[in-house]
């Protein structure tokens, strides 16, 4: 039976012969939490910059510097056997490889957005382009390991995903989602991500953790993510979805938490729909917040954490 993608996450990691680049070092920030308790019953979470440290705060289709990219671009090369399938150009392999991804992803992005302000583009769409144009050249890969070509490509965009960018879920995560499961209090997912965030998320949990089971905390129904809805934050499309999400649960806006770092694309958009909202100010490579922001009744938050188990000191 082919691999899951939450499995396929899991088998790469139990591998020692492919280096990984490390999760960012966590940069405290000099603030001081402001707690009082909240009358809600959900708690949505931002993935990247909140629960899960990301090099930059947020997922990158590309690292800015060349180098990295182009050995993660390498490494899908041999990790996936495309070489063989792939046109002879002078060069190296991972040039040629750049050139169809960056040819795919603007294809994609300009194909039009339905009118979103604020477009998001699925990561496997664009390795789907590439896979399709290898398999005109006589490429295969192992559908008994790997699934469809639809779960294949989710396949090769975690791998490119996290050669370019190292993960590791903030100190104290796995303790702030497991305590406030156990409190009954729900909890979603509210933020960018892709087809593998959530896989991402729970192996970083597991890190802290080994038995976590992300399913047991954050349903399915409760994940509201940027590529599913193809909007990214602070689209209202990404915020309304949460707002019928919760709906959908007897929870009206008032009812919910959106916890983020940036108060621009988390928390003004959160207070917009009527979310209530806290500022995670763990990182300074994450935290996006001026001081005038701090002070606009539009962008304040409710409360500000420094550390995420500080949430259990904000649910009433």
């Amino acid at each position: 039976m082919a691999l899951t993608l939450e499995q396929y996450i899991e088998r790469l990691d139990a591998r020692a012969d492919l280096p990984w680049p490390v999760a960012p070092k966590i940069e405290p920030v000099k603030a001081k939490p402001s707690l009082h308790s909240l009358p809600v019953k959900a708690v949505f979470w931002t993935v990247y910059g909140t629960l899960v440290a990301i090099p930059g705060g947020e997922l990158q289709f590309e690292h800015p510097q060349d180098f990295v990219t182009d050995a993660a671009l390498d490494k899908v090369i041999k990790e996936f056997k495309m070489w063989n399938s792939m046109s002879r150009k002078p060069g190296a392999p991972a040039a040629y490889m750049k050139e169809l991804f960056r040819k795919a992803l603007t294809t994609i992005q300009l194909a039009g957005s339905g009118g979103e302000k604020f477009p998001e583009v699925q990561a496997e769409r664009v390795w789907d382009d590439i896979v399709k144009k290898l398999q005109m050249k006589d490429y295969t890969f192992d559908a008994g390991t790997y699934g469809s070509v639809g779960d294949y490509v989710k396949k090769i965009a975690y791998f490119y995903h996290a050669s370019i960018q190292g993960t590791g879920a903030y100190p104290g995560a796995a303790d702030a989602l497991k305590l406030l499961a156990d409190r009954g209090t729900a909890q979603g997912l509210l933020g960018d991500g892709q087809c593998f965030t959530a896989g991402q998320l729970q192996r970083g949990l597991r890190q802290q953790d080994p038995g976590f089971e992300l399913g047991a905390a954050v349903p399915e129904a409760l994940r509201i993510v940027s590529a599913e809805k193809k909007a990214k934050k602070p689209s209202d499309t990404l915020f309304r979805a949460a707002v019928q999400a919760a709906a959908a649960r007897g929870l009206s806006p008032g009812d919910v938490l959106h916890v983020g770092s940036s108060l621009a694309r988390d928390i003004a958009p959160a207070k917009k729909v009527g979310f209530r909202t806290a500022l995670f100010a763990g990182d300074r490579n994450s935290l996006a917040a001026t001081p005038e922001q701090l002070k606009d009744p539009a962008t304040r938050p409710d409360v500000l954490l420094t550390e995420l188990p500080q949430i259990l000191d904000v649910i009433s």
